[in-house]
């Protein structure tokens, strides 16, 4: 996937509901040891989705030594590239910088007992 590809205001029109079925597919995938998607849970860093419709996600884990990270990354994948109008998934798992709580969004605030406004 061509990551540095420009889209017009025309393209990103386009992509807008796209992007947001993706998003969708991703918040079906649940960290196994919390009860919060991946995506309120912050792990998703970036989304791209370029004219050809392939996606590209950097996303990361709470912990490094996550022993589910391989299933996780599976079912993203999955989910994503069954998403209607996806071409190709590509996932680049990053540590840096590391995840914090402050990535959580306030759904998974408040999921977690945490108040939202912190």
């Amino acid at each position: 996937m061509e990551e540095n590809e420009v889209l017009t205001p025309e393209d990103v029109k386009e992509l807008a509901p796209l992007y947001e079925d993706v998003i969708l597919a991703i918040k079906q995938v649940y960290d196994p040891e919390i009860p919060v998607n991946v995506y309120d849970l912050g792990l998703i860093y970036e989304l791209h989705i370029n004219k050809a419709h392939e996606v590209y996600i950097k996303m990361t884990f709470t912990a490094p030594n996550c022993p589910m990270a391989d299933e996780v990354l599976a079912d993203v994948r999955y989910n994503v590239e069954n998403t209607p109008g996806v071409t190709k998934c590509d996932i680049e798992l990053v540590w840096e910088p590391a995840w914090t709580t402050s990535l959580l969004s306030d759904e998974a605030r408040i999921a977690l007992g945490m108040d939202p406004e912190l």
